[in-house]
């Protein structure tokens, strides 16, 4: 049997990939394939935690750019991550994966409510807990609340899964043909070059908590494994080199 390289994780899943190929709302190949994929490490006794997006649904700065108040596009994109996670939920225990789904703004009726003692209680009794509702605050994203989340239950890595790159590149692969792929980089060199791999609060919280991401594609089967097992795919970012 395979030994996991990460003990408890969290795994950032952004709301385009839950939307595969049609680009809005939900495919449900995709969130079977991704409850797949977790069952697989959970199976490897890894504790497991997601976040995920919503931008499938909703993106609060659209609404911002719409006119919107700004708090109030960002709510609504709360509201979207939880969609989601409840999708996901539902795909997970139809594979017999005991799953909680933990929202930042209380909802009772379909979500627990995020505690952070309950969340790791959740973990230790090998159940996948789904952060939902972001932080709870607007003017945050959903990559910040991975990297806050995963501070606070004290994971040992964060796995970025993507739909449309493999890893960090110099610049966007699809309009730049020169653009290069990094294997490893620091989250200095992150922040520094402006690359677009989380916001420079995820990426500054990262840092401060010495909390290394693998950033890959989700696209292609078995890549979560491969990451939980330390194989070499996509990019890593640490705190120092």
């Amino acid at each position: 049997m395979s030994v996991p390289k990460y003990k408890r994780i969290v795994l950032k899943l952004s709301g385009e990939a839950m939307a595969g190929g049609q680009g809005f709302g939900l495919s449900p190949e995709i969130i079977k394939s991704v409850a797949a994929q977790v069952k697989e490490i959970v199976d490897l006794g890894v504790e497991v935690a997601v976040v995920v997006g919503g931008g499938n649904i909703w993106r609060g700065k659209v609404g911002s750019e719409m006119g919107m108040d700004r708090a109030t596009a960002d709510y609504m994109g709360m509201l979207a991550t939880v969609m989601n996670s409840l999708a996901l939920q539902d795909s997970l225990e139809k594979q017999d994966v005991e799953t909680r789904v933990l929202s930042s703004i209380e909802m009772r009726q379909v979500a627990e409510p995020y505690i952070r003692r309950r969340a790791i209680r959740h973990l230790e009794k090998k159940r996948v807990v789904i952060f939902s509702a972001g932080t709870g605050n607007p003017y945050f994203s959903t990559d910040t609340t991975a990297a806050l989340r995963a501070a606070e239950i004290e994971a040992d890595v964060i796995l970025m899964a993507k739909n449309n790159v493999d890893g960090v590149y110099s610049a966007d692969p699809k309009t730049d043909i020169e653009a290069v792929k990094y294997d490893e980089l620091s989250y200095f060199d992150v922040i520094q070059q402006g690359l677009q791999v989380m916001d420079s609060t995820a990426s500054t919280l990262c840092m401060d908590n010495d909390i290394p991401l693998v950033v890959f594609s989700i696209m292609e089967k078995g890549n979560i494994k491969r990451a939980v097992l330390g194989e070499k795919i996509g990019t890593v970012v640490r705190r120092t080199l």
